[in-house]
């Protein structure tokens, strides 16, 4: 019987699927329900910086001429603290009733004062913390390195505070994506999961509104993954892992040939339920047994850019002029 387990961030996963961050991860009863269906690991339902910080009007809550200063004060901080103390008891309970690595997950922005709880949630017993870092680079006044230097900057925060592994989820959005990667790798991080999903704005022309695209993935968002997880998984010295478009066993085990170690599923099991789970680690076993491999191990990164005759594949992204427009637009 072949052997479906992985290693990502150095810990076990007794299957590479692991469940993103969302609404499937913010109960202990659901995540039970994951990880019986098969799942190798959970990523927590994300905290956001603002969450940690509470973004409360600090001129309000702390004037004390101010005849409700004192029970504002006390109820920011109820607040705060019921919000991350149910996070915190979602991590204990969750491993003390499953066996997967329970991996906590914090949505941020900058280095600053949240990244003292990091040590509350190692405390609490998570396996790993994964980082969702992202600033869209639209502000005129900033260069790239400085968006750049921001995930250095959290990276070298946190990981000051913490002894267990680190991962960053990370966007497309960088003008040297491969240097950037291969920089990354080279701190004191894990892994990098690949790529961030976003809210996409939409526009309403019969209402005249902005509105949001749906959230869910797709498997056809899942080719962009697909070329960077080839390109940089022989270069980057830290674990790689792919999310956004992982809808069935068949893409789980390409993303794994360009050299995924583990993926992140969300969208489609939303759709379908926790069965999907094992529908995809039978569908792994079953074409592992087809090709004679007996570990994952033997496999990934097997047709990485650095292992193919052809790793132009990878690079191309322009139509060749072979394809004459006539011959397209007829197909």
């Amino acid at each position: 019987m072949a052997n479906i387990s992985t290693k990502y961030l150095g810990l076990h996963l007794k299957s590479p699927i692991i469940i993103g961050s969302s609404p499937l991860t913010e109960s202990v009863e659901s995540i039970v329900e994951l990880a019986k269906a098969g799942a190798g690991a959970v990523v927590l339902k994300s905290l956001f910086e603002e969450q940690i910080l509470m973004d409360v009007d600090a001129l309000r809550v702390n004037n004390i001429h101010n005849t409700f200063a004192d029970a504002e004060n006390y109820f920011s901080f109820f607040t705060k603290e019921k919000n991350l103390n149910d996070y915190l008891n979602l991590i204990k309970e969750s491993k003390a009733q499953t066996s997967i690595p329970i991996i906590a997950s914090i949505n941020c922005q900058n280095a600053g004062e949240w990244v003292s709880f990091a040590q509350k949630i190692e405390t609490a017993g998570a396996d790993a913390i994964e980082l969702n870092i992202f600033n869209l680079p639209s502000d005129q006044e900033y260069k790239g390195i400085d968006y750049e230097n921001v995930y250095f900057d959290i990276i070298q925060e946190v990981s000051k505070k913490i002894n267990i592994p680190l991962a960053i989820k990370v966007s497309p959005y960088f003008s040297g994506l491969a240097n950037f990667m291969t920089r990354l790798s080279q701190t004191k991080i894990d892994g990098i999961v690949m790529f961030n999903r976003f809210y996409e704005p939409d526009v309403d022309i019969h209402k005249l509104e902005l509105k949001s695209k749906t959230f869910k993935s797709l498997a056809s968002d899942n080719h962009e993954v697909l070329r960077w997880i080839g390109i940089l998984s022989p270069i980057v010295k830290c674990d790689l892992c792919s999310s956004t478009g992982i809808t069935n066993g068949e893409i789980l085990i390409k993303n794994m040939l360009v050299g995924a170690q583990a993926v992140m599923v969300v969208s489609q099991i939303l759709k379908e339920g926790a069965q999907l789970i094992t529908k995809m680690n039978i569908e792994l076993e079953k074409w592992m047994t087809e090709k004679k491999f007996e570990n994952t191990q033997d496999f990934i990164g097997k047709l990485s850019q650095k292992d193919i005759q052809k790793p132009i594949i990878f690079e191309r992204t322009q139509f060749m002029r072979y394809f004459h427009d006539a011959d397209f637009v007829n197909k």
